[in-house]
């Protein structure tokens, strides 16, 4: 199990209604999904994150399975949804 810190950008940040926060998980897949339960979490959240972008440690994750994503101790999660624009 590894602790670190997911950040949430433009929409993702409204929908979960914090900058960031912790997070205590051992893959990419396991700490989305505990973030989704958090309280207050609307459905829009998870609107916001199936449609979102993710870095881990500043790499981006593509399209691999998030739970395939393992997670290190003190890693940065980034959610990044679509941005609009050119």
């Amino acid at each position: 199990m590894a602790k670190g810190t997911i950040r949430y950008w433009a929409a993702a940040k409204a929908a979960a209604g914090v900058d960031e926060e912790p997070f205590d998980a051992p893959t990419l897949e396991v700490a989305l999904a505990r973030a989704a339960r958090q309280p207050g979490r609307s459905a829009d959240f998870d609107r916001v994150v199936r449609r979102s972008s993710f870095l881990v440690d500043g790499a981006p994750v593509g399209t691999r399975p998030h739970g395939a994503i393992e997670l290190s101790e003190g890693a940065v999660i980034e959610v990044l949804p679509p941005f609009a624009g050119g």
